[in-house]
């Protein structure tokens, strides 16, 4: 089984950047699809990005398009997520995860997609 530990979250001014890592240990990830999700106080979690085991392809969630990029290097067993021009709404625990299961394989933007859960890292915006 693999175990993901994220980390690099913390407090940031609006219009700041933030580099988000996830570690994983247990099995190589890169036999995995990953990705990252966030949940804010009250609401549901949602899809930040994801990437194919190959690294090439990746998908955003509109909101994430031009300020967000993820990566994984699998040389290092790590899923990362470059985060700049934050604004206030970005806040949320962020999540990283990942499977191999089909729907995450291809590449479905959704939490149900994915097994393998990280424990969440805090990522405060002020305005």
């Amino acid at each position: 089984q693999v175990q993901l530990v994220e980390s690099g979250g913390g407090t940031v001014q609006a219009g700041g950047s933030l580099r988000l890592s996830c570690a994983a240990s247990g099995r190589t990830l890169s036999n995995f699809a990953v990705g990252w999700f966030r949940q804010a106080p009250g609401k549901e979690r949602e899809f930040v990005a994801m990437v194919k085991r190959s690294g090439s392809t990746t998908n955003y969630a509109d909101y994430a398009k031009g300020r967000f990029t993820i990566s994984r290097d699998n040389a290092k067993n790590s899923l990362y997520l470059q985060m700049s021009s934050l604004k206030p709404e970005d806040t949320a625990v962020y999540y990283c995860a990942a499977s191999q299961n089909l729907a995450a394989t291809w590449g479905l933007p959704s939490p149900s997609a994915y097994d393998i859960w990280g424990q969440g890292t805090q990522v405060t915006v002020s305005s």
